[in-house]
């Protein structure tokens, strides 16, 4: 059985973007890929982002906020950054021979009532599960 590819997702807070990232991506393509998530700055992750992923039959809720320092000196095969803001602040990772960028909305600026917000964080992991679908579903080379 070849190793697994080691994948990291970032965003600024690794609170929502890449939490959900990581966790769609271990449940779904776990097999083949070893998943982590960081941010620019760690904080927590947020409880909508829990709530929508268990939507989905995928739980979050025992992942933690972590800095993307925390990964250096590991050898990351595919680092992905799942916001401009991150992109345009993200360190350079030796080894890493696949970097991408793909920016998602901003969930710290959504707005309306709670169910606005939720509707609006369901559509932003909708988005990401469909990029991670049409980016990894194929076997890693």
């Amino acid at each position: 059985m070849p190793e697994k590819k080691k994948i990291l997702f970032i965003c600024m807070h690794n609170a929502a973007r890449s939490q959900i990232a990581e966790g769609y991506m271990r449940s779904k393509y776990g097999d083949r890929y070893e998943v982590f998530s960081g941010g620019i700055e760690a904080t927590r992750v947020h409880p909508m982002a829990i709530e929508v992923m268990k939507e989905i039959g995928i739980d979050i809720s025992g992942q933690k906020s972590k800095l993307v320092d925390d990964f250096f000196g590991k050898s990351i095969d595919i680092v992905v950054t799942v916001c401009d803001a991150a992109n345009k602040v993200c360190p350079f990772f030796p080894g890493a021979p696949d970097v991408i960028n793909e920016n998602f909305p901003e969930p710290s600026k959504f707005t309306g009532s709670e169910e606005d917000i939720r509707a609006s964080f369901r559509h932003l992991r909708d988005q990401i599960i469909n990029w991670i679908d049409l980016t990894f579903k194929k076997d890693p080379d």
